[in-house]
């Protein structure tokens, strides 16, 4: 599931490089958290969401946490985890959450059949 983390952080360096907002981006994960964000936490939930608040930087969170995310033109989610209950939970409200853009990284065959249940 390491693949889809990279992807996603390649997908960030790309939406970056075409004049997207470092605040524009919200980053969530299905499975472990990315380590920026498991580093952030370590400081504390208050100065973790005080960063998201800010809207200064990408935010990494995991998707657990996206109902308390705020919506971001766009949304970028790595299916890192192997529980498809997790991820079918999760794409709606990315969904919501993507202003202009979601994009998804992950296996496509098992989000395509996770989207089918979700949606």
């Amino acid at each position: 599931m390491d693949g889809a983390l990279d992807a996603a952080e390649e997908a960030v360096d790309l939406l970056l490089e075409s004049g997207r907002a470092p605040g524009d981006i919200l980053v969530l994960t299905t499975g472990d958290p990315h380590p920026w964000a498991a580093h952030e936490l370590s400081f504390g939930e208050a100065a973790y969401w005080a960063q998201h608040d800010a809207r200064d930087d990408v935010f990494f969170a995991a998707a657990t946490a996206a109902d308390r995310a705020s919506t971001r033109p766009v949304v970028v989610v790595a299916v890192n985890g192997d529980d498809d209950t997790a991820t079918a939970r999760a794409l709606p409200t990315a969904m919501k959450r993507a202003g202009a853009l979601l994009v998804v990284c992950g296996d496509p065959q098992r989000i395509n059949a996770v989207l089918g249940t979700a949606l």
